[in-house]
């Protein structure tokens, strides 16, 4: 194998395919990356076998081949000659040289046949959607994923495929968060977990732009195909729990309030609550006000009000305000809806007048 490329190039390539790297692995070969250099083309790929990432740059190959760098190697390696032009050669003892304007390193590589072969999602079902979407839908959910190794399914977001419309959700045994997107075209019926792990590297591949993208799901498998990019996830097996009957379709007490001054207030109301138990804030409704009550360990206290339309009776709750401000930061409405029946029971927080996302917390109990 020989095969020249641009320096800013391999280096921001290997920077995200390392992405898919993990260091628990137990097999050394799978702690490189693969190289192959094959017509004008040299595509890098990693996996640990849960998560895969490929990607392929332009260059000149002079030589078709391919082997398997360490890649903690080669990424610090590739970093330091961004503005190089590099030359990669691999020699008949598995040695593989990385010249540059001043100099070469040289490193043993693994022998490329200990390699796994991963097999690609081609068919089985799928599904197009906008990628400014998807990373939306991606962004609004993944932080309500459970960390619990205890209950696996729980550390990935449910989707659910049916018609023109996918729905993300996510919940960690305290809260739940639900977002709708359309699909650019019809779909048929599916639901998959994904690992909040691969949605979180998928997310920053995903553009803001208008591009159509195939989500492709196959047995245990899903793939996004993104051209000169292509990442693969293992799903998790399992029964997700649920959500539908813990969510409450009926309400006594409905508020719609500015998210922004919502939001805000919670900010403040965060820095007294820090040192407390479960980051309290009592939220106390009253008529036509919305009451933020807050205090610290050392004295402190913080109140504020909002004002707000209430239908319904008035209302002393308390949550845990991260769970609130993990919420308001993911919505962009300039007013929600806030939903609650007891102060015991979970608090819903939706759009004014669609169906678009919902979030469920649950509040803490106050004496």
């Amino acid at each position: 194998m020989k095969v020249i490329c641009q320096g800013i190039e391999l280096s921001d390539a290997v920077m995200k395919v390392t992405k898919a790297l993990n260091n628990r692995n137990v097999n050394p070969v799978l702690d490189g990356i693969k190289l192959t250099a094959k017509d004008d083309c040299l595509t890098l790929f990693a996996t640990d076998l849960e998560l895969a990432i490929e990607k392929k740059i332009n260059a000149e190959v002079l030589i078709e081949g391919e082997t398997v760098v360490p890649g903690k190697f080669f990424g610090e390696i590739v970093k330091m000659l961004t503005n190089e032009q590099i030359e990669l050669t691999l020699n008949e003892n598995g040695k593989l040289k990385i010249k540059y304007t001043d100099g070469a390193v040289e490193k043993q590589c693994f022998p490329v046949e200990e390699y796994p072969e991963i097999k690609r999602v081609e068919n089985g079902h799928n599904f197009s959607i906008l990628a400014t979407e998807l990373k939306d839908m991606i962004n609004k959910t993944i932080f309500a994923v459970s960390v619990d190794e205890g209950r696996p399914t729980l550390k990935g977001c449910l989707f659910e495929v049916e018609d023109f419309t996918v729905t993300a959700v996510a919940l960690d045994g305290y809260r739940i968060a639900l977002v709708k997107k359309p699909l650019e075209d019809k779909a048929e019926k599916m639901s998959v977990i994904v690992p909040a792990r691969s949605l979180n590297e998928l997310s920053r591949f995903l553009d803001e732009g208008d591009e159509v993208i195939t989500v492709k799901v196959e047995q245990n498998f899903l793939m996004v195909d993104l051209g000169h990019t292509m990442i693969m996830t293992r799903l998790l097996s399992g029964e997700f729990i649920n959500y539908k009957q813990i969510i409450p379709s009926e309400f006594d007490t409905n508020v719609i309030i500015n998210k922004e001054q919502f939001k805000n207030s919670l900010d403040r109301a965060s820095i007294l609550s820090r040192g407390e138990k479960n980051n309290l804030v009592k939220i106390d409704i009253k008529e036509n006000l919305l009451y933020l009550i807050s205090t610290s360990e050392d004295g402190a206290s913080l109140k504020e009000s909002i004002s707000i339309n209430l239908v319904g009776k008035d209302m002393t709750i308390a949550f845990n305000v991260r769970y609130l401000l993990d919420c308001m930061k993911a919505v962009s409405d300039e007013f929600i809806k806030i939903n609650l029946n007891t102060p015991v029971n979970p608090c819903v927080i939706t759009p004014c007048d669609s169906d678009k996302y919902l979030y469920l917390i649950l509040p803490v109990r106050i004496v």
